[in-house]
């Protein structure tokens, strides 16, 4: 997928504050102008991408995958 092709009502720039890997998925906060946001992917996506803590990212989310829970 081609940054182009991905919604820009549904996506978040930022910088990687901290990555959190485990032995298959790991966790990566990104912090936004909107707040961080928390995304979790594969070691492996990690390792491949190259992602690292100060990496400039763009996280994005598909709308029907998004939840609301009331606190």
């Amino acid at each position: 997928m081609t940054i182009k092709a991905i919604n820009v009502r549904n996506q978040f720039k930022g910088t990687i504050k901290e990555i959190i890997e485990g032995p298959v998925l790991s966790e990566i906060d990104v912090q936004t102008a909107a707040g961080v946001v928390t995304s979790v992917i594969t070691t492996r996506s990690v390792r491949e991408l190259e992602l690292g803590v100060g990496s400039e990212v763009i996280a994005f989310v598909k709308s029907t995958e998004v939840s609301i829970a009331k606190l």
